[in-house]
This record gives structure tokens, sequence and C-alpha cells, in this order.
């Protein structure tokens, strides 16, 4: 059958609607996938069984571990998919993420709210019910903050807003870590500690590299409004605060000496590197190799970590 309707006779914004969805297609599973990231949910991951490893000391409960790791990807994956709803302004305006699926029309922002809000839902009922209160208090806090402090919040109006994100960032280990052991003792403090110094060197060599979209959009981030002199000068700051914090992991037992060398040689390397940006010819490059070092050095530590890790009793 066939329809014919005069243009009078559409509203704009069904008009808009109707051309948004043959520009791109009904909405597929994998949109709803992009919408949590998921390579952020998989890199976090990897730090959330570091810490429920660390605290197992080898004596591992696989099914609790799933458990875990399955509640912490939705908690974060909730806080990516409401990222995406609350920034769908700004990522219009950024190559990098123009092409998401809110900011090209192709999903309703009332969709990717309710989407976000059950995720969360679902991931702390199930950390509170299947593994413990502890872990479902620390899933709720790095949600709060992360949506609301930090992305409603800071990320729009404060120079510190890298610093205020990094409490919600550290927050997987910690929960790994409080699955087996529902206490914040040292262990978990430590692996906060890493998490937390870790973040804003790795982001703001990203934010160096896409200064002027970040310009563009309207984010005080560090080198935008600093410049990428004084950001370098801060990425340093985090990265020597960062080799004795991890070190720290063997001081307390929780690894063996392998560990204590590997953290202190990678974390060197990484600050050898940040100083040789503030002589590099080609900005852009070197922030690039930068945050690509950081991803990297982030997967390494912890795969280290749980290598070992002190077998316990």
């Amino acid at each position: 059958m066939r329809l014919d309707l005069p243009s009078e006779g559409l509203a704009a914004g069904q008009d808009t609607q109707l051309e948004t969805t043959q520009q791109h297609g009904p909405v597929t599973w994998r949109d709803f996938v992009q919408l949590a990231k998921p390579g952020i949910i998989f890199s976090n991951s990897i730090t959330a069984f570091g810490g429920f490893w660390v605290a197992s000391g080898w004596h591992v409960n696989w099914l609790q571990m799933l458990y875990t790791l399955i509640g912490t990807a939705l908690v974060m994956a909730s806080g990516c998919v409401l990222n995406n709803y609350l920034d769908r302004d700004m990522d219009v305006k950024m190559a990098r993420t123009q092409k998401r699926a809110l900011a090209t029309g192709k999903m309703s922002p009332q969709t990717v709210l309710v989407y976000g809000i059950i995720l969360g839902v679902i991931g702390v009922s199930g950390l509170g019910l299947l593994v413990n209160p502890m872990t479902a208090l620390l899933g709720m806090i790095g949600l709060f903050v992360y949506v609301w402090i930090y992305t409603a919040w800071f990320k729009r109006t404060s120079v510190w807003s890298t610093v205020v994100g990094s409490f919600s960032g550290a927050m997987p280990p910690v929960i790994g870590y409080c699955a087996v052991t529902p206490t914040i003792d040292a262990g978990a403090i430590i692996l906060f500690g890493i998490l937390f110094l870790w973040q804003p060197p790795h982001f703001w060599a990203l934010g160096i590299r896409r200064a002027e979209e970040y310009r563009a959009a309207g984010f005080p981030l560090l080198p935008v409004v600093k410049g990428s002199y004084t950001t370098k000068i801060s990425m340093m700051r985090y990265i020597v605060l960062l080799v004795p914090v991890s070190m720290l992991l063997y001081v307390y037992g929780y690894v063996n000496v392998i560990f204590f060398y590997a953290a202190a040689a990678m974390g060197l390397y990484w600050a050898f590197l940040t100083m040789k940006g503030f002589k590099a010819e080609d900005e852009v490059q070197w922030a690039k190799k930068t945050f690509i070092y950081s991803i990297n050095y982030l997967t390494l530590l912890f795969i280290i970590m749980v290598i070992t890790t002190v077998k316990q009793g």
C-alpha cells in the first residue's frame, strides 16, 4: 500500500523524525550496546576482577565473582548511558561523539533515560542481593558521583571535573575487593588510590589531543582553560604519586616483589613519557601515544597484580 502525505500535514517534529529514521534506519541492539560504552565497561571490569582476586588471595568463589562483575558492569553501563543522556547537547558539537545514537536523533532522550535507570536499578539491586550491601552502597555512590556531581555539574562548569570524576572511576576495584571483604581496609584504599591517581593524566592526554573539540563544545577541561603546559605539570604530579601508591600493595603484603618492581618500572616510564611532552614537536601525536600507553599501563598493571597476588592460608 502506498501512502502519500502532504507536507503541510506533518508537524515539524514528525518530519524531522521521519527524515532521521530514513537516514539512520531503525534502532538496533547494537545502538543500546554502544550507548553503554562497552570499551569503558571492559577496562573497568578488569580492575573489578583484580580487586576481587587480590582480596580472595587465590581462594576464589567463582559464582560470587560472576555476580560481582555483572552487577558492577551494569552499574557502569547505567552511568555511561545517563552520561550520554545528559551530554546529548554537547555531543553534537564534537567530532568524537556526534555520531552517537542520541546525538544523531536515532534514539529518543526518553528511551535513553529509561534504559539508563533500568540498568542502574538492576545493577545496584543485584550487588545488594547477590553479593553484599557494601558493594551496593559503593555502586550507588559511584553512580551518583559520576552522573550528578561529575556529568551534570562539574563537567560543564569547572576544570576540577576530571578529578571529581576520578572518585567514581576508582570504585570498580573497590567493589571487587569489598565483594570478598566487605570492609574498607588498607587493600581497598590502595586500590582506590591507584585508580584515582591514574585517571586524570589518562584523560588529560586525551584532552590535549582533542582540546579544540572540547573548546568548541564548551567543556572547561584543564587543557582548554589552562593550556597544555599546565596540564602536563598536573599530569606529572599524579603519575609521580601513582608510583609509590601502587607499590604499597607489596608493602602491605597483597602481592609479591615482582609487582613491586613492575609497578615502579611502568610508572616511571609513564613519567618519562610525560616529561618528553614538554619538548614534543608534534603535541597531538605525543598526546595520542601517552593516552594509549596509559590504557596499556592499567591493563598490564592489573594483570600483573592478579598473577603476583600472595596466596592466603
